[in-house]
């Protein structure tokens, strides 16, 4: 819901940090697969129960992924790239309730399938509307695909899964409160894709 708004001001926090990376050669791909690594390393710390440590690995993984565009936008942006960006970002998304769900089963693995499958939901909608739709979304255009909001974005996400991290006890709670507003996205994403994507009735074709 928020992300149009950060992106300005990520881009000045960020944009001078790639500067010298660039200047040494690193790519925005070795970034990439590093926030990975980090989001990783956050699930499994999730999983021992060390949830401030799975925090603080968590945000390095974001922090790498605002680092990897500002130095895809210096270097210039590959499709390649592009993949790996959303693509991982997916992963880590999904590896963190998995954690909480290893950390406690009894309490929190339902809670954390709910979210999971509203995940499936905002997932699908979110890469659905972009492979029909093509192009770039005005609110994002140095996105390397489509990129559709809704209520639940990036922002929102990182907020929740710190929520988890700082109040592990509140997992249950935190995580159905999560999973009704993705559930809310993913029915306005599909809406949006259904007026969006509406056959061209004046030309007789299908859309």
């Amino acid at each position: 819901m928020f992300d149009a708004r950060l992106q300005p001001w990520l881009r000045r926090m960020f944009d001078p940090l790639a500067a010298p990376l660039a200047a040494r050669g690193a790519s925005a791909d070795a970034v990439t697969l590093a926030g990975f690594g980090f989001g990783v390393a956050a699930s499994l710390a999730f999983c021992a129960g060390a949830f401030r440590l799975g925090l603080v690995l968590l945000l390095l993984n974001r922090f790498a992924d605002g680092l990897d565009g500002a130095l895809a936008r210096r270097l210039g942006a590959t499709r390649r790239g592009a993949f790996l960006d959303i693509a991982l970002d997916f992963a880590v998304y999904a590896l963190v309730p998995l954690g909480f769900a290893v950390a406690d089963p009894a309490r929190n693995a339902l809670a954390a399938a709910v979210l999971l499958a509203a995940f499936i939901g905002t997932g699908s909608s979110f890469l659905a509307f972009a492979a029909v739709a093509h192009g770039k979304a005005p609110a994002f255009p140095s996105k390397g695909i489509y990129y559709l909001g809704g209520l639940t974005e990036g922002g929102e996400t990182i907020a929740f899964f710190a929520g988890f991290a700082l109040w592990p006890a509140a997992f249950p709670a935190l995580a159905s409160i999560f999973a009704a507003l993705c559930l809310v996205t993913t029915l306005t994403r599909w809406r949006w894709g259904w007026l969006a994507f509406a056959p061209d009735v004046a030309k007789g074709g299908d859309g």
